[in-house]
């Protein structure tokens, strides 16, 4: 997935960057308990797909950020 589809991303799941890519949660890790959140879930699945799938991915969120953007 593109780095600069990561800025939208994050706005779509109401979150930051550095959360998206791992970086809050490793300084989190210590103070939250239980598991990830749905939509952290499946960023996760989605950096296992196959660069193929993750374009897919990635133009399909693409396309819902340019709707709900008008």
């Amino acid at each position: 997935m593109p780095a600069s589809t990561l800025p939208q991303l994050a706005t779509l799941f109401a979150t930051t960057v550095d959360e998206l890519v791992g970086h809050a949660q490793q300084r989190n890790a210590a103070n939250k308990r239980g598991p990830l959140p749905k939509w952290q879930q499946q960023i996760e699945a989605i950096a296992q797909l196959p660069k193929t799938q993750q374009r897919f991915v990635t133009q399909m969120l693409d396309t819902v950020l340019a709707q709900a953007a008008q």
